[in-house]
């Protein structure tokens, strides 16, 4: 059985991006999913000189492992003031020294939402942009907007919403076949 990963761009414990990456790998049929927390990945604020002076944390070296060892994966970014938030890009830093090919070609389901109308598309586009030059395999993107006014009790409640995402849903599990 194939194994994902679902996980959020934020480390708060309310996060509306870790509710969307759940509730998105729960659409995905016939695979194992693994939750994963950007708190467990905690580390120092990445610089060229801590790199130096003491290697890479344990931490971004499981977090690319993590990745290594699944099939797939479910990205929800939070948006703060129009890019990633710290403790993703952080996490994001370490773990592309540890491995330049950050994302190793694994297929990626790529979300955003918060509370206002754009649904994170400030950095759905910046993360579409780059992540590829990590050798992100994007085959499905997403953006929810108004979380608060369209998500409750586990699962969006808007039914255009629902229906666009289980098409990425879709692309998403094709791709891990």
């Amino acid at each position: 059985m194939k194994t994902i990963i679902a996980l959020a761009g934020s480390n708060s414990s309310t996060s509306i991006n870790r509710q969307l990456a759940n509730y998105a790998a729960s659409l995905i049929r016939s695979v194992d999913v693994k939750h994963l927390d950007l708190n467990d990945f905690e580390m120092p604020i990445y610089s060229s000189d801590r790199e130096k002076e003491s290697g890479f944390p344990e931490e971004a070296v499981n977090f690319v492992n993590e990745i290594r060892n699944s099939d797939g994966i479910v990205l929800s970014l939070a948006e703060y003031n129009g890019a990633y938030s710290s403790a993703f890009k952080n996490v994001f830093d370490w773990a592309s020294r540890v491995e330049g090919k950050t994302f190793l070609g694994k297929p990626m389901l790529l979300m955003a939402t918060s509370p206002g109308q754009r649904g994170g598309i400030s950095v759905l586009e910046m993360a579409a942009a780059r992540f590829p030059w990590h050798d992100a395999n994007i085959v499905g993107k997403f953006s929810l907007p108004s979380f608060h006014n369209n998500f409750e009790n586990g699962e969006i409640t808007n039914q255009e919403l629902k229906d666009e995402l289980l098409v990425e849903v879709k692309q998403f599990q094709n791709s891990l076949l």
